[in-house]
């Protein structure tokens, strides 16, 4: 699919990966709807972009509809989806205390990021496969952010592995799901990225994860997860496919 002049959605698009995905989208020509739960922060990218701000939080069906008719409103209909909105929490199953992680906690994290993803992307793909084909009878793509936890979580890191696992389980059938209506899907599992969330480590700690890293030993840049996501949308041929972004890094226990 050309990027340029379809409408696009980017959940968490305010911030770290998803404002770079959203930007990069736009240099390329699309219409972006920046939906994030901080609306400041979704206005923010908007404004630099010439987007759309929708404040949304993608585990309420009624927060999201009307974010993609705000968005529709603007735009048209969208044929692209970047899910990358989501949270990570660390807790161990079994506490200092001794007593158990609160399942609500576990809960949380399971909602945000797998529940939340499927959520935006079964209304999108609705919306979606009512449009008219494009070349090859491509009607639109989507994109879930998984993470390389879902491959080799850390200690206390349950809930968000089994969130991002549970998004690299679904691409594949919901790919094959989807294929009767030409949407294509896709995830990309990033590994260590300078985001404003790793910023707010200590400069020693980003170092020491930056060169556990074997190449390139540094973090990753949130403009190279942009132009991947964007490199999915153009490459038609790329579906049901989990792609680790990561500097060949695998995760120590801790």
């Amino acid at each position: 699919m050309n990027i340029q002049g379809h409408a696009a959605l980017v959940t968490g698009g305010g911030s770290g990966l998803g404002e770079a995905t959203a930007r990069e989208l736009a240099r390329l020509g699309a219409k972006v709807a920046v939906l994030d739960v901080n609306l400041d922060n979704a206005k923010r990218v908007a404004v630099d972009i010439g987007g759309v701000a929708c404040q949304c939080d993608i585990t309420d069906t009624d927060s999201l509809q009307n974010a993609l008719a705000q968005a529709a409103a603007a735009h048209g209909p969208a044929r692209i989806l970047m899910n990358i909105a989501g949270i990570g929490t660390a807790k161990r199953v079994v506490g200092k205390d001794g007593n158990p992680a609160p399942l609500e906690d576990f809960a949380k994290v399971i909602n945000v990021n797998l529940i939340g993803t499927y959520n935006a992307s079964r209304l999108f793909a609705a919306a979606c496969a009512k449009l008219d084909p494009l070349e090859d009878g491509e009607r639109g793509v989507m994109m879930f952010t998984a993470s390389v936890a879902a491959f080799d979580g850390q200690v206390g890191q349950q809930a968000y592995s089994a969130s991002k696992g549970g998004l690299v389980g679904m691409t594949l059938p919901m790919a094959r799901d989807l294929a009767q209506h030409g949407i294509r899907v896709c995830t990309v599992a990033p590994g260590l990225f300078s985001t404003p969330l790793m910023k707010q480590l200590p400069e020693p700690v980003q170092a020491s994860l930056a060169a556990s890293i074997p190449f390139p030993s540094r973090l990753g840049k949130p403009e190279e997860f942009a132009q991947l996501a964007a490199h999915i949308v153009t490459n038609t041929h790329l579906n049901g496919e989990v792609i680790r972004l990561d500097g060949a890094l695998r995760m120590a226990p801790r």
